[in-house]
């Protein structure tokens, strides 16, 4: 069990977790919350996830990315705690528990709804299961083009976020393009603080991650802009003369601290080995910056 707990990676767990939890809590603030649907949202979420790790896992050891010069969190397939046998028949059986959590989703948010609604929600889930396993796997990987910050922008921040927020509510609100924007951005920190870790065996062995692309030091850069632009649109959201009042800016503040000390101590010539943890620490951040968030708009009313 060690062995599967470890592939599943539960530091990235709170990450996925991010978006699902600000939907429902922006839902929940406008009067618009089913417990069962927030459940089924997040075991939905979680399934996804895993599924991604253990596709990510597999992938990068097959096509190479992971091997013996990979010294930093090294995975289960590497390393041989899990074969590629039965990481494949993993993979398999996390596909299908995702589909089958997602369609009890959809059937318990979308009743009574439209052919055309259910086909949307239908697609959105099978591109996620699709998105989570194509990262890594397959000829033509995306994550290895430098396409995964936009996957994970769409799939982590709007597609998340909007998603479970409609679920809830069934009512189309652009304005929460704005916090699930912020949760993209964050979303992407992550991803782009383990390729900044991992840029030097990325590079070697062709996966062009944006900071193999644009090189160490215009990527912490980047990564830096990610925590701005994530404190911006939330900011921006919440200062709605609607949402604003001293006790929600005050909690939404102390959301923000986290981020913004660990945005002071990423600099480019950190090693491997100083970049690892602060994977962890963005992902738990995260989740501590979208919680306030959430509560504070419970204080708008």
């Amino acid at each position: 069990m060690n062995r599967w707990v470890e592939a599943a990676r539960p530091r990235t767990l709170p990450l996925a977790l991010a978006s699902i939890l600000l939907g429902n809590l922006i839902a929940l603030s406008e009067g618009h919350f089913s417990p069962q649907i927030a459940i089924l949202a997040i075991s939905t979420t979680l399934f996804l996830q895993i599924l991604s790790n253990f596709a990510n896992d597999l992938g990068d050891t097959l096509n190479g990315i992971d091997n013996q010069e990979r010294k930093v969190a090294q995975r289960t397939v590497q390393t041989g705690k899990v074969t590629i046998p039965e990481m494949k028949k993993a993979v398999i059986i996390l596909g299908i528990l995702s589909f089958i959590s997602g369609i009890l989703l959809i059937y318990k948010s979308l009743q009574n709804t439209s052919f055309q609604e259910i086909i949307i929600f239908l697609l959105l889930g099978l591109l996620a299961i699709l998105a989570a396993i194509t990262y890594t796997i397959g000829k033509k990987p995306y994550g290895y083009a430098g396409l995964g910050d936009l996957s994970v922008f769409l799939f982590f921040g709007w597609v998340g976020t909007c998603g479970s927020y409609y679920l809830q509510s069934r009512i189309i609100d652009y304005s929460i393009f704005l916090p699930a924007s912020s949760v993209g951005f964050l979303s992407v920190a992550v991803l782009n603080l383990n390729n900044l870790r991992d840029i030097d065996n990325d590079k070697i062995n062709g996966k062009f991650s944006i900071p193999v692309r644009i090189g160490k030091e215009k990527g912490f850069l980047y990564q830096k802009s990610l925590y701005l632009l994530a404190i911006i649109f939330s900011t921006i959201f919440l200062g709605d003369t609607t949402k604003l009042n001293p006790y929600s800016a005050g909690i939404f503040l102390i959301g923000i601290f986290p981020l913004l000390f660990i945005y002071t101590k990423l600099k480019s010539n950190l090693s491997s080995e100083e970049i690892d943890p602060y994977l962890k620490k963005t992902a738990l951040s995260t989740l501590w910056f979208i919680i306030l968030l959430g509560i504070s708009l419970q204080l708008t009313k």
